[in-house]
């Protein structure tokens, strides 16, 4: 039986940074990461946008987001650490009533130092060769699909995307390179509860006694911990449910669609947005569809953040839904940008969020000998470094940590019982 300091249970990017941080501040303990996956990486992060942005409403998320961002620029620039970064931007795209709903959330965040650049409509046409965004009275597919013509765009500048290999792989190896240990195709059956105090009596832990997580029971045996670390993602709740602890999460599919054809031509050719001269990471003013050029591909990702109607549902093995490209997606995203028309997904995949219903922040909080690390909401790659650098400051019971940008960070705020964070009202 393997005795360690910490178990960091889950080889996602969470987990990763949480690991890593933890050993770079207590470089002679043993820390160890095991996961089911063969490698790194290979859950929900393989699956995800790998987008990132600083364009958060919550004081507290655009802390984790922009210090985040800030330190992968530093590995990729500085460090020349190849992330495969593209610093394409964010452009929200916003019919006259969303803009003036969401007016003073902009102007809120550009106090907080969030960089944006605002376009009119016809700023837009002139940049977007081909886009459609104004529909007049006799587009009757418009006028029954309820789409609004675009009014502005407001560009998120310190936004883009990175690829997610190499992000995993930069901590995978700095997490090793300070001694650090994983285990791949290591799947967790249960955590293990014991009595804080034991008397050697068959079935204890009683109601009496006072118990803690000590470890974790797994397909290879026993491996035992003087703390554990779970950063499962949207399998935080097969963990914490069979022993009676809340997770404050839910788990909510998400899909990406791949689409590639010489009508994407033009996207690839929008100068103004960026230094790339491509269009950024596009949100339509239409049930949450966003898609991405991705330069190396050719292609665009596609894909759309649906609440209503989208159940909390846990999957092992979630697939996409070709009917609802076709049904959903394509049928808004062809007529603002006619460059889709005909295109047909090459490649598609699907993931989950650990959604945090409430108020949209993460989650960092201590039970029972144990650390969760969850809530991330879809955004955990674009808050991870500085996510791990709280686990870090639970480990380790300091009341402040201080980010990669130098912003001092009160522990407890991404707590449960002691939290305070802004609810989130920018949500893609």
């Amino acid at each position: 039986m393997s005795k360690y300091n910490v178990v960091v249970v889950g080889a996602g990017i969470l987990g990763l940074c949480s690991a890593y941080h933890i050993k770079r501040q207590n470089p002679d303990e043993k820390i160890l990461i095991i996961d089911k996956f063969g490698s790194a990486g290979q859950g929900n992060t393989a699956k995800s946008e790998a987008c990132f942005r600083n364009v958060f409403s919550s004081k507290t998320n655009f802390a984790l987001a922009n210090s985040t961002v800030d330190f992968y620029l530093h590995v990729h620039r500085e460090l020349k650490h190849d992330l495969g970064l593209h610093l394409i931007g964010y452009l929200f795209l916003f019919s006259e009533d969303d803009y003036k709903r969401n007016k003073d959330v902009l102007e809120e965040m550009q106090r907080r130092g969030v960089e944006l650049e605002y376009f009119e409509r016809g700023d837009l046409e002139r940049m977007i060769p081909g886009a459609v965004l104004e529909f007049d009275e006799k587009d009757e597919e418009a006028k029954m699909m309820n789409l609004e013509s675009v009014e502005k765009g407001v560009l998120g500048k310190k936004c883009g995307y990175l690829e997610v290999e190499k992000l995993v792989n930069f901590y995978e190896e700095e997490f090793k390179r300070v001694g650090g240990e994983i285990r791949y195709n290591t799947v967790v059956q249960s955590l293990i509860i014991e009595p804080v105090k034991k008397f050697g009596v068959p079935g204890e832990p009683f109601v009496w006694q006072d118990s803690r997580i000590t470890g974790v029971k797994t397909n290879r045996g026993e491996i035992r911990a003087d703390t554990v670390v779970v950063a499962t993602g949207a399998w935080t709740n097969a963990l914490l449910d069979p022993i009676g602890v809340d997770s404050h999460i839910k788990p909510k599919k998400r899909q990406i669609f791949a689409v590639k054809g010489p009508s994407l031509e033009p996207l690839f050719n929008a100068k103004g947005f960026n230094d790339e001269n491509i269009l950024p990471f596009t949100i339509l003013p239409k049930a949450g569809i966003y898609f991405r050029p991705d330069i190396g591909e050719g292609s665009c990702w596609v894909g759309c953040g649906d609440e209503l109607g989208r159940a909390f549902k846990f999957e092992e093995e979630p697939q996409p839904e070709e009917n609802y490209y076709f049904q959903d997606i394509y049928q808004v995203l062809r007529k603002y940008f006619p460059h889709f028309e005909g295109l047909k997904p090459q490649s598609s995949w699907a993931g989950l969020y650990a959604i945090n219903t409430i108020d949209a922040n993460p989650y960092v909080f201590r039970e029972a000998g144990m650390i969760v690390v969850t809530g991330a909401s879809g955004s955990g790659i674009l808050k991870a470094d500085a996510i791990g650098r709280v686990a870090a400051g639970v480990y380790m019971e300091e009341k402040y940590v201080e980010f990669f940008d130098g912003e001092k960070f009160r522990v407890s705020d991404l707590g449960v019982e002691n939290r305070h964070v802004e609810k989130e009202r920018f949500v893609l």
